[in-house]
């Protein structure tokens, strides 16, 4: 076996935020020794989420076993995700910013399906995997993130489920979408879709593109961690790894 030093591009607030968590955790249930210490658990569980390794990669980095790896993400992940925002208090977020609209996105969170599984399967993106709702501000920083439906459902489907156009309207605010949301609601405006357009709606397609392009950007900094590019884990988990990776990613952004 061999061993080399390596770096996480995060800060130590990030570590102290996971640590803090974890050792509260433990005080609060009143946890008996452990092999890592909080601040060594966190670590873990970063590299786990942020490098994509394995659990027995992360396992024989820290010397402990495939099993206390796997327990110790377990856990984390799942203290990580309770402390997401909800979407209303993201919307909050949005109206104390002073911000007109938001912008709503879904992705897909890839993961290893064989053919029998359609329900995972996505046609829009001819993979299988799990649909996350993003809603992002105007500047591309995300706000909420949904727990996970399954690939195969359609985004305006997922936003129906997750009451995301009802919640916007109740906060005053609009919302911004691509074509996947055609017929949402009225709060969630849309491009024009069809050939042959007049040269106004050609115009206005433009300007809604660049209001709401940064949107990409919310999920592009999501999947900077290695583990939402490809689920190795069970998928119905996609939503509480996203949202675990959310908390992380607002905290680097304080």
């Amino acid at each position: 076996m061999l061993f080399y030093r390596a770096a996480l591009p995060l800060s130590r607030r990030t570590l102290n935020l996971a640590a803090r968590t974890i050792r509260a955790h433990r005080n609060r249930t009143g946890s008996r020794w452990r092999r890592l210490t909080p601040s060594q658990q966190a670590l873990l569980v970063l590299v786990h989420l942020r490098k994509g390794e394995t659990f027995a990669q992360a396992a024989t980095g820290f010397e402990v076993g495939i099993t206390p790896a796997w327990r110790y993400v377990r856990e984390t992940t799942a203290l990580l995700a309770a402390q997401a925002p909800t979407l209303e208090q993201g919307l909050r977020r949005a109206r104390r910013e002073g911000w007109a609209y938001v912008i709503v996105d879904g992705t897909l969170i890839a993961c290893d399906r064989v053919a029998a599984d359609r329900p995972f399967y996505s046609g829009k993106h001819k993979q299988h995997g799990m649909n996350i709702q993003v809603v992002a501000a105007p500047d591309g920083a995300p706000l909420w993130a949904s727990w996970s439906l399954l690939g195969s459902v359609h985004d305006t489907r997922a936003a129906r489920v997750w009451k995301i156009a009802e919640r916007i309207k109740a906060s005053g605010l609009i919302g911004l979408g691509d074509k996947g949301y055609v017929g949402l609601s009225e709060v969630v405006f849309c491009p024009f879709k069809g050939r042959g357009k007049p040269q106004w709606k050609k115009v206005a397609n433009s300007e809604h593109a660049k209001f709401r392009s940064p949107g990409e950007r919310a999920i592009a900094q999501l999947k900077n961690s290695d583990i939402l590019r490809r689920l190795r884990c069970c998928p119905q988990r996609a939503g509480e790894v996203t949202r675990a990776v959310l908390v992380l990613q607002l905290r680097e952004a304080v």
